[in-house]
Formats: C-alpha cells, structure tokens, sequence
C-alpha cells in the first residue's frame, strides 16, 4: 500500500473545529523496520516545526478535522431537496424543468459524496473504539490499526470533498478556459519562463486527455521564449479548476546564458477566464454589442509565416472603448476567423472583470473579512535550484519541480489552494447559517 515515497500528504488537525492551525502527516517506508507487516514510518509536523514520531500505538490519538453541525445541517437540507425533487419526478416528468434537471443530477452527485462520506465516518468511529476498548483482543487491536492506517486518507478526502460540495459552486464552473500568459519583470529570461508555463498547461490538458488549441502566441525575435499567448481549453469544468492559476508566477533559476552561476528571478502573469460564446447555452452571459462600443481594425499579419505575412488584411484588433481592453488575433488566414476568436476572448475577459468587481464589492462591504486565493501578486515560486515550488496563497511546497512543469503534479498544488478557499468559504458559511 505504501511506497518508498511520500504517499500521503495532508492537514491534521489539533482540535475538533474548523480554522485551528493544522498538522501536515507524511507516511513513508520503514525500509529498516524488522516488522512483518512493513509498517510506515508517521511524522507529524505541528506549527512549532517540532517533530513528532508516531508508531501504530498512538496512530489513533490523532484528532481530524470534525465538519461543522451547521454544514452537516445543510448537507441533510440538500438531501431532502433531492427526495422533494424526486417525488416531484414521479409525479409528473412533464412539469420536471431543466432546471430542475440540472438540480436533481447536482443533488444526485452530491449525494454519493455525501454517503462515502458518513460510511467512512463510522468505520473511522468503530475503530476507534475497538482500539480503545481495554477488554478487546490485543491482535484485534493491531489489525484494526493497520486499518486506520489505510482509512485515513479516504477519510480525509471525503471530508474535504463534502465541504467543497457544500459550499456555493462558482458562477462559471461548468465552463471551458482561456489562458493568457504574458512576461513580467526579468528581461529575457521572463519570456522563457512564460513559455515554460504556456507549455505546462499544455501538458497538463493532456495529462488530463482534454482538447485544447493555442489561439495566438507570439515568439520572442530570439526565437527563445515568447511575448505572449493564449491558450483556450476546450473542457467543460477546466475553468472552476485553473482559475487558481491567475495571478504573478515567479522564478528562480540560472538561466543558460549566465556566465558566473547566480540566480536571476523573473516573473509571468497569467489571466484565467472563463470561455463566454455565442454557443452558450446561457444566454445572460452572451453580450451582445452596441455599434458604437467597439472599434475594428484589420492590418496585415506581422512575423514568420512565409507570402501570407504583410500580403493580406487578416489581422484583427477589436478596442472596446467603453474599458479600453483591446484584444489583437493575427494566426488564422481568415479575417472572419481572427474576428470571432477577438471577440471570444474580449466577451470572456469582459465577464471576468466584471465578476472580479463584483466580488471586490461584496468583500468591501463584509464587516469580517476573510482572506482570498482569487488573485494577489507573486502567488507561486518556481526555485529551480531546491526542486521546489511554493503556493504562498496556501504556504504548500511541492518538492518535484520536475513533475509540476510536466502537468503530472500540478494538481497536488491546486488541491491545496482549492482546500484554502473552501476552508474561508466554509467559515463565512457557518456565519451565515448561524446568523439566520
């Protein structure tokens, strides 16, 4: 069950409620343990970075984290809901909306979660018990330990996962991405380094299998780096999951071309947006615009592309001059094709900003504040030399640098910054319901 390596990582709590400080467990290998049964090594790491071994006797004095009663109150409200839905089916599939179809399979799934969730709870409790009880057989004792070992991180997960489903899903989960990268400070080493990332997402969508296709990128006159691209992801959902991407990346590495061996740190900026076409279903978020809002200018394309370049009009700049966003798209031949792709990308850039206003509004006007994952500068540390990359919004390190540019463990740090929002969220949640 356990490999050499770290198998798992996760936060232990100290206490039985939500926003205590919290303990990071690491299982590994005991390779010199003498014991049959190869039993991991446990280190926890409280907050005062004090070491503390723990063998299968005191596994079970390890406290995690209990859900609230007041989310545990909403989860039972969602599974009525689900049972009125249900009787409301069989009463009539006529009067069952679309609506109410998208409901029943989000109640549906939260459901299931929501089960593994208190099946898993009383198999934790059970074991406990069972450890504790002094007139229990010792090797019944030892095997239900070894099993504790083994429920922990299922049990972990279900509780994350039905705190996320618990909470208000985001306005644009559903929805496919687009990506823009862009160089920020650092010279020439920033445009290798947003190459670096633009390649990352790429094979992160393909270690994900889902289809993706590079609306424009601009290559750097070296012909190492570039100045900028976008990259529009077509997958329903990608967007509730990389919109954690926004915001400064920065790096810190030797580049190739430094002589005396020290390190340079650069930085790229990334935009996340939700993708908003005229194919959505939702018709409120297809913006339709006035005459006079935007202004379209075709050019001739510019940079390497053999007798179409500087031959034919099918660059497109569209400026909308009510906020002054100007989208430019040159890689197709076709004007007409360039056009839709601009006015793409400047309907999603519109409904971010817009979403992102209204958020800031609503945070304004919160007499507690909470803080957010959404967007800040510098969120994320590349260290090139220590094989290591940092979350500063949720203070995680992964210690593969490798796997994370490759996509294969980009998704250890998105959980944990997704963890960090749902914790906040989860708080001003319970302020709510309690207040009601």
């Amino acid at each position: 069950m356990f490999n050499n390596n770290i198998r798992y990582l996760t936060r232990i709590y100290c206490n039985n409620t939500i926003g205590i400080k919290p303990f990071h467990l690491f299982i590994r290998n005991n390779s010199s343990s003498s014991s049959s049964t190869n039993i991991p090594n446990v280190i926890i790491n409280d907050a005062l970075n004090e070491n503390v071994q723990l063998s299968l006797d005191n596994i079970h004095q390890i406290k995690l984290e209990k859900l609230h009663p007041a989310l545990l109150q909403k989860a039972d409200s969602m599974k009525n809901d689900l049972k009125l839905l249900e009787l409301k089916l069989q009463e009539s599939s006529i009067n069952f909306s679309i609506e109410d179809n998208k409901n029943y399979s989000n109640l549906s799934n939260f459901i299931v979660t929501y089960n593994n969730f208190i099946e898993l709870r009383e198999n934790y409790k059970e074991l406990l018990e069972m450890i504790n009880n002094v007139d229990e057989d010792d090797q019944l004792k030892h095997e239900a330990k070894l099993e504790l070992f083994s429920i922990i991180p299922s049990f972990i997960n279900s509780i994350n996962k039905l705190k996320s489903n618990l909470l208000p899903k985001h306005p644009f989960y559903d929805k496919s991405t687009i990506i823009e990268l862009r160089p920020g400070a650092g010279g020439h080493e920033a445009n290798i380094f947003t190459n670096d990332l633009l390649n990352m997402y790429i094979k992160y969508c393909q270690f994900n299998q889902w289809p993706y296709e590079i609306l424009s990128k601009t290559d750097h006159i070296s012909g190492s780096g570039i100045i900028d691209a976008t990259l529009q992801i077509n997958y329903n959902g990608s967007y509730d999951r990389l919109r954690h991407e926004a915001g400064v990346h920065r790096v810190q590495r030797i580049p190739t071309t430094e002589t005396k061996g020290r390190v340079h740190t650069s930085a790229s900026g990334v935009v996340v947006l939700p993708k908003i076409d005229d194919n959505n279903s939702n018709s409120s978020l297809i913006r339709q615009f006035k005459p006079d809002e935007l202004k379209i200018d075709v050019m001739r394309a510019s940079g390497a592309g053999g007798q179409h370049v500087n031959t034919t009009e099918s660059a497109v700049r569209i400026t909308h001059l009510p906020t002054g966003i100007v989208v430019s798209i040159q890689d197709e031949r076709s004007q007409h094709k360039n056009k839709d792709k601009a006015l793409t990308i400047l309907r999603s850039r519109l409904v971010e900003k817009e979403l992102r206003e209204r958020q800031e509004k609503e945070r304004n006007e919160r007499t507690n504040q909470v803080s957010s994952v959404d967007r800040s500068d510098k969120i994320r540390t590349y260290n090139f030399q220590q094989n290591r990359v940092t979350d500063h919004r949720c203070n995680f390190t992964l210690y593969d640098l490798d796997g994370c540019m490759n996509g294969t463990k980009l998704d250890l740090i998105i959980d944990q910054v997704e963890k960090k929002e749902a914790d906040n969220a989860a708080l001003e949640l319970i302020k709510d319901i309690e207040s009601k």
